[in-house]
């Protein structure tokens, strides 16, 4: 927990009225007559109240990093409805299990914030909880039935929380369970194994946590909130370290793929997790198998077959055959991109590239992009749900004056790899 001096030093541009090219967003907020905001019945500020949530379509929010706006993307299609500016923007938003579990307005979006993370209401976009970790770099994750977030807060917290992440729950947004693993060592001058992402079991019982300093993939019982199985990662070839740090558990609870960020190019891992809490790996796939470089975090296809790993080293994503552990192909994406999210019926792949702010909706039938969608500046995280947020007059105004370059003050900030604008602290 940091004062308050030490985050307005952290995060200049939160707390702060104005300055020559400021501006506050709650001032806007609070004076958007004076500013020339018509807010009309059916939108935020409305004396008739907010409107209906549109539920008839599939939704993909996509943040920008660049000026801290959210691109809401109608999945029927694939096109821009609205970019309000929210006061929040995340790298790595909770995704795997959000399609099927955001179906209500009030429904949370769990993202990475800040030194912590934070929910947003789905259909206001508003903050409902937060939570603090103690560090800047976060990672988060839902379980299948919605009631847990588990939470990787790398150094210096090197902790693994629990929280309640349903929203009829009277403890919704606590903290349940806390696991400190700091005195687990870690590589170098690391006092910590260093947690790195979390991917969840179908079946909702473990957690999967790659430990980037510690050479470890940690395996965590997630109701009774401790480590079961422990696994030391090796490295290969000429690496030093194996430095697994991302991962992802298949729909079918038979497979986990890691990333790693090991030699110099990085490489990619399948892990046989049939036994849930006692993962073995089958291969590890490098460059000279044709995995493009930089493997930062993957989707996997809704048969539980395909493998599409992020490799913004190559500008592309590398799609692996799982059962056979071999690469299949290299999608071009003509852009750096570091994750991706699902739409909501699991058949197209939106991915964000944060280099030509856009976005590329990878078929998974066919295996091809299918579509570019243009979005805002440095778009990084995005996840999907099934209702979509109501209009927001005053959020679509701010969001149209952030991309036309006017700063807007009160964004909290996010962890970045990469080109982004971050504003963290570890």
């Amino acid at each position: 927990m940091t004062d308050n001096s030490e985050r307005t030093h952290l995060y200049p541009n939160r707390d702060r009225q104005s300055r020559e090219t400021g501006v506050s967003r709650r001032r806007l907020l609070s004076g958007s007559v004076a500013a020339g905001t018509a807010v009309t019945a059916g939108c935020t500020g409305s004396s008739s109240g907010p409107a209906e949530t549109d539920t008839r379509d599939g939704t993909v929010f996509v943040f920008n990093t660049g000026e801290k706006t959210v691109s809401i993307i109608d999945t029927e299609n694939n096109e821009v409805v609205a970019t309000p500016h929210v006061g929040v923007t995340a790298s790595f938003p909770s995704n795997q299990f959000a399609p099927t579990l955001t179906d209500a307005p009030t429904d949370p979006l769990w993202l990475n914030v800040d030194r912590g993370v934070r929910a947003v209401e789905v259909g206001s976009l508003s903050e409902v909880a937060a939570v603090e970790t103690g560090s800047g770099a976060n990672w988060q994750e839902l379980t299948p039935d919605g009631k847990h977030l588990v939470v990787s807060a790398r150094e210096p917290a090197h902790t693994q929380y629990r929280i309640d992440a349903d929203p009829a729950s009277e403890s919704f947004g606590e903290v349940t369970g806390e696991l400190d693993r700091t005195d687990e060592g870690g590589r170098g001058d690391r006092d910590g194994p260093g947690p790195c992402d979390v991917t969840i079991h179908p079946d909702g019982e473990y957690a999967y946590v790659p430990d980037i300093f510690g050479n470890t993939l940690s395996v965590i019982d997630v109701e009774a909130f401790e480590l079961a199985t422990q696994i030391s990662v090796a490295p290969t070839g000429d690496a030093d370290a194996a430095r697994p740090w991302m991962g992802t558990a298949a729909w079918n609870g038979d497979v986990l793929l890691v990333e790693h960020d090991e030699g110099a190019t990085g490489t990619e891992s399948i892990w046989d997790v049939s036994d849930p809490a006692s993962p073995t790996e089958k291969v590890r796939l490098t460059s000279d198998d044709g995995l493009g470089e930089r493997p930062l975090t993957s989707e996997i296809g809704p048969d539980s077959q395909t493998g599409y790993v992020f490799t913004p080293g190559s500008n592309d994503v590398t799609v692996l055959n799982i059962d056979a552990g071999t690469v299949t192909n290299r999608i071009d994406l003509g852009g750096s991109a570091f994750v991706g999210t699902w739409g909501p019926n699991r058949e197209q792949l939106y991915v964000p590239v944060q280099t030509s702010d856009e976005v590329k909706v990878i078929d998974h039938p066919s295996g091809e992009v299918t579509a570019t969608i243009p979005v805002g500046s440095k778009p990084y995280g995005a996840t999907a749900a099934t209702v979509r947020p109501e209009e927001d007059a005053v959020g679509n105004l701010l969001g149209t004056m952030a991309t036309l370059g006017v700063e807007l003050s009160e964004a909290g900030t996010t962890y970045c790899i990469g080109n982004c604008a971050c504003g963290h602290r570890l």
